[in-house]
């Protein structure tokens, strides 16, 4: 049998699976946690000075804030290394795509994901005990490092781990839990106001992860695409008895050298394969409007007014309802993936583009939030169907490397993000006007992508092939006419 048949025998979403995909979305927590670290620990209390003798006294800090800028007096000239920080931390999420995501397609999912995590906890705690900015900064770098390299990974098993039907599930649930975090990051630092406590209290939930990751199998599509067949037929039984559906005589298609002539397959093969090409140039900056509007308004929220930390809570809580409603969508025959996907951008960008007409001033401050807001909304369902959609236009030989290149132009936008909100003092309206042209183009952009909803995962390129490279093709029916033609040949 195949690996789907495999799935329907072993269980496409059983006990195990469940129980696996639950330690996973854990690891999203922690994640989370990391990458909004910079808004509360980073957080620029008011501050005033006076004259002492003829002499300007050193600058005094109001309210209860505990962060690196008082601590390190990161004001005035000082003040764009704050911004710096936040953006060595997606630079190094962008490092850690262009390392890990090819590495794990060469050597497998899971020592890649473990190492990983076992370094970010070490490098977070190198955080907390950073006597300098300096040193402060470089842990920043090497955490970012990690968590790009891990975070793609445990997406990645989330999907290999149960049947093609659950992805766009349990796809959306590492999305969900990720917003959970910040929403909990929030009330975490609301209680914790000493930045290093905080860093030391996000940080100690990666221990818990690491615990609980040790135990999780190989993926066993990675194992089946490159040729370890017996090993995956052992991964599958494993999951069959333990979701109560033993299959000991469970034997898997062999497929000869077929796939064994894709071990070479990797990012190389995104650049000269005609079709993968067109998709990583479309995808790439898909990916990179959507992290820079998710993290330019994130990362805004402790400059909008009112409390940072309900802020923090509200572009968290926000993001929830988006993934029910992306999910339902996406699984329609009117909408799909392609269209939803546009759809959100285009709308996401709308919303940043009607703050640009709004009055300045206080009593129209709440109004600008909850545009904000509801952006923050579109662009969550977007960044949700990217990693879904995303992972079903590449088959599985390549699916690593390519939401690696796609999750490496990500980074590109998070790089830039940090720096889009300090783009009031041109213009109060100029953070909105960069993400709505940016919503917009990608949007118009994704409607070149061919549809994926209801049609089975390819495996290999060979299988990509067989669709005789359609970039542009959306009909069902044409694809099952390809589908007989290759069979015929």
């Amino acid at each position: 049998m195949d690996l789907e048949e495999a799935f329907q025998v072993v269980g496409e979403f059983g006990a195990y699976q469940k129980r696996a995909v639950c330690v996973l979305a854990l690891t999203q927590l922690y994640m989370a946690c990391q990458s909004m670290l910079m808004v509360l620990v980073g957080a620029a209390p008011e501050r005033s000075t006076g004259e002492l003798d003829g002499l300007q006294s050193p600058v005094v800090f109001s309210g209860d804030v505990d962060s690196i800028v008082t601590e390190w007096l990161l004001v005035k000239q000082q003040a764009y290394k704050v911004s710096l920080a936040g953006s060595l931390f997606f630079a190094g999420l962008l490092l850690g795509n262009i390392i890990f995501g090819p590495l794990s397609d060469r050597i497998g999912r899971r020592p890649v994901y473990l190492a990983g995590l076992f370094f970010e906890v070490l490098f977070g705690y190198v955080t907390v005990a950073a006597p300098s900015y300096e040193l402060f900064a470089a842990s920043r770098l090497l955490v970012g490092l990690m968590n790009g390299g891990i975070g793609l990974v445990c997406f990645v098993l989330t999907q290999e781990y149960v049947g093609k039907s659950y992805w766009a599930m349990t796809g959306t649930l590492t999305s969900v839990t990720f917003a959970v975090g910040i929403v909990l990051f929030g009330a975490l630092g609301y209680a914790i106001r000493p930045w290093r406590t905080l860093a030391m209290a996000a940080n100690s939930s990666g221990v818990l992860c690491f615990l609980l990751s040790v135990t999780l199998p190989e993926s066993p599509r990675w194992l089946y695409c490159r040729n370890h067949t017996d090993q995956a037929e052992q991964v599958l039984r494993y999951m069959a008895l333990r979701n109560g559906r033993p299959a000991p005589k469970l034997t898997l298609r062999r497929v000869g050298g077929t796939k064994g002539g894709d071990r070479s397959a990797g990012v190389l093969r995104l650049l000269t394969h005609p079709v993968l090409r067109f998709r990583t140039l479309v995808l790439m900056y898909v990916w990179y409007v959507c992290s820079l509007v998710y993290y330019g308004l994130t990362l805004g929220a402790s400059q909008m007014s009112g409390s940072r930390y309900v802020n923090m809570a509200m572009y968290g809580l926000v993001e929830l309802p988006a993934y029910p409603l992306c999910v339902y969508v996406i699984n329609q025959h009117w909408a799909g993936r392609r269209k939803s996907m546009s759809a959100f951008l285009c709308l996401g960008a709308c919303a940043c583009l009607v703050t640009v007409f709004i009055p300045e001033g206080a009593e129209w401050s709440a109004v600008v939030t909850w545009l904000a807001l509801l952006g923050k909304l579109m662009i969550s369902a977007t960044f949700n169907i990217a990693y879904v959609y995303t992972s079903e236009l590449y088959p599985t030989v390549v699916r690593n490397a390519g939401l690696g290149v796609c999750s490496m132009s990500s980074r590109l936008g998070g790089i830039l993000a940090p720096f889009v909100p300090a783009m009031r003092a041109l213009a109060t309206s100029m953070p909105f006007m960069v993400f709505c042209v940016s919503g917009l183009s990608a949007g118009c952009l994704v409607l070149l992508l061919p549809e994926t909803f209801d049609r089975p995962p390819a495996e290999t390129l060979e299988e990509l092939c067989a669709s005789k490279g359609r970039v542009l093709e959306n009909k069902p029916l044409l694809y099952e006419d390809d589908k007989r033609d290759s069979n015929v040949e």
